[in-house]
């Protein structure tokens, strides 16, 4: 019998079951979208919505790479074992694939649709909770990396003033490296020129208050107090900064250092000028 599209998409929507499993149910229903229910929960396919509201820890991070832009998803589930699932990986790189090839830079009905039909096959409470898209201008290179099983998700942008700079094999090694520096370390910003000035403003005034609470500091020279001021903003910038971290491979040199020893080897410029960090979990 002839099932109306109009039918398996009321069932879908009520049940969560994918469109497929919902015209099998109409077809042997006779039509029927009540006896249809009853068969996809007799069946275990109904029940996404009720899933919906379960935890999603776990997850994956998926890049689809061009020439020119770079997509990035986050994919959530409840469990690491659907983390590893063919399925899962399958949909995610389709669903990354889709966002690069049409310029999707946040979540999406079609991709959202992908995402439910997921969680009706695996019987899971999945989630998209993030898309990014990065592109590249003239001279600007991308390069991304993901750590591990997919947990982390880097993809870092860099510009030369020369447009073969990234083909040469120390620039492309350092830039991969910085990559997995900022897996590692995860500055909160790029440089000192990104943070707030406010921001930098109170964390000064935090600093001047712990050092008037401290006993061995009080009765210390103006210069001295102060020189202890400017020395723990500098630490917090080495900390929270990507060009003032010490580099991953030597942490003795920050990164900015390395960088510039790299472009000069190169003969040419070289700045990193952004770069996108996403963590499963993490919002």
């Amino acid at each position: 019998m002839e099932i109306k599209a109009s039918d398996i998409k009321e069932l879908r929507e009520s049940t969560g079951a994918g469109i497929l499993d919902c015209k099998k149910a109409l077809v042997e229903a006779g039509g029927s979208t009540g006896k249809a229910e009853k068969l996809l929960k007799e069946w275990g396919l109904a029940g996404v919505e009720k899933r919906a509201g379960r935890a999603t820890n776990e997850g994956r991070i998926f890049i689809a790479d061009g020439p020119r832009a770079m997509a990035l998803v986050e994919i959530a589930c409840e469990t690491d074992f659907v983390a590893r699932n063919v399925d899962f990986i399958a949909a995610g790189n389709k669903m990354a694939g889709i966002c690069l090839a049409k310029s999707y830079d946040k979540p999406v009905d079609e991709l959202e649709t992908m995402v439910k039909d997921l969680a009706s096959v695996i019987k899971e409470n999945i989630s998209l909770k993030s898309v990014h898209l990065i592109k590249a201008g003239a001279n600007e290179n991308l390069h991304s990396y993901i750590h591990g099983e997919g947990k982390i998700g880097v993809i870092v942008k860099s510009v030369s003033d020369k447009a073969d700079t990234f083909g040469n094999s120390e620039v492309a090694g350092f830039i991969h490296d910085v990559a997995l520096h900022i897996a590692a370390f995860r500055p909160m910003f790029l440089d000192q020129s990104r943070i707030d000035s406010a921001w930098v403003k109170e964390q000064e005034e935090i600093f001047q208050k712990q050092v008037e609470g401290d006993e061995k500091i009080k009765g210390k020279p103006a210069n001295v107090i102060q020189g202890i001021l400017k020395g723990k903003l500098n630490k917090l910038m080495s900390d929270i900064c990507l060009m003032d971290q010490g580099f991953v491979k030597d942490e003795k040199q920050k990164v900015s250092a390395v960088m510039a020893a790299v472009a000069k080897a190169a003969g040419a410029t070289l700045s990193i000028i952004d770069y996108t960090y996403v963590r499963v979990g993490e919002n």
